[in-house]
């Protein structure tokens, strides 16, 4: 994968990390398009940075993506690289009978999306050379943080997912690189842009894309950050690693504080 040259599409780019590694990949010579389901975002993006393209696309709804694809090809016929970046996180309470909602719409979003992305793109990734595919799992497929047990278990997948399709895509020509996140200070959840405990993100983009400029042929990109939750079961800390990571959360500590008051009240 080549960062200075390629053609890239970023579905979920409107905000966060998506458009902090638009915006830096644009700057390294590659031609960009956003994509996201706000339209007056994606206005505002073309507007602010020339160069930029921008396509409406809504991952978690297949009639879009099959219109984002024909617009995206159609303007762009020389794509080579697709960055399945969308996703949703949210908390979830299982103790409670409400959480299936928030569960299948996550598993929709995070899972389902970039497969159908996936499966949109790769038949015209495939009569390119050097084309990439592109997948964003999180520290959490690998340490699970109690707020969030489908957001982990669909990046989970999506870790599992890319390796296993690397062994049939890259005899095929097309790599498969898995951008692994920390917590990283954005609003993917309430609090979190302002979390001590994740990484800003400028920090976070500008590592990504010195890794990915060092070592383009990488199947994994880990930032220092991510590394202690990556190979906590491998390296034996995977129990310390779970009950730091939650003893640290706020949304896990909120939680827990509502679960007590309610145990509290429950006896009173």
């Amino acid at each position: 994968m080549d960062i200075t040259r390629s053609t890239v599409f970023i579905p979920g780019a409107t905000s966060g990390i998506g458009l902090a590694l638009a915006l830096r990949l644009q700057a390294r010579g590659s031609t960009v398009v956003v994509g996201g389901r706000r339209t007056a975002l994606l206005d505002e993006i073309v507007a602010a940075h020339p160069g930029i393209d921008a396509v409406r696309i809504d991952t978690a709804d297949p009639d879009s993506i099959d219109a984002a694809r024909r617009e995206v090809l159609e303007r762009h016929p020389d794509l080579d690289v697709v960055v399945a970046m969308a996703g949703i996180m949210q908390a979830e309470d299982w103790t409670s009978p409400d959480f299936l909602a928030t569960a299948e719409r996550t598993v929709v979003t995070n899972l389902l999306g970039p497969i159908r992305l996936a499966a949109a793109f790769l038949p015209h990734l495939r009569t390119r050379p050097g084309t990439a595919l592109v997948t964003v799992s999180s520290g959490l497929a690998h340490v699970p943080l109690a707020a969030t047990p489908t957001y982990n278990a669909t990046k989970a997948a999506i870790h599992r997912l890319s390796e296993g399709i690397r062994l049939q895509l890259e005899p095929a020509g097309v790599q498969v690189v898995e951008i692994v996140p920390p917590a990283v200070r954005t609003s993917l959840m309430p609090g979190q842009e302002d979390s001590p405990i994740a990484m800003p993100l400028d920090a976070f983009a500008d590592e990504v894309v010195a890794l990915l400029a060092a070592h383009p042929d990488a199947h994994e990109v880990l930032v220092e950050g991510v590394k202690f939750l990556r190979f906590a079961e491998t390296s034996g800390a995977y129990d310390a690693t779970v009950a730091r990571l939650n003893a640290t959360d706020p949304h896990a500590t909120d939680r827990h504080a509502t679960d007590r008051r309610a145990a509290a009240a429950a006896r009173a």
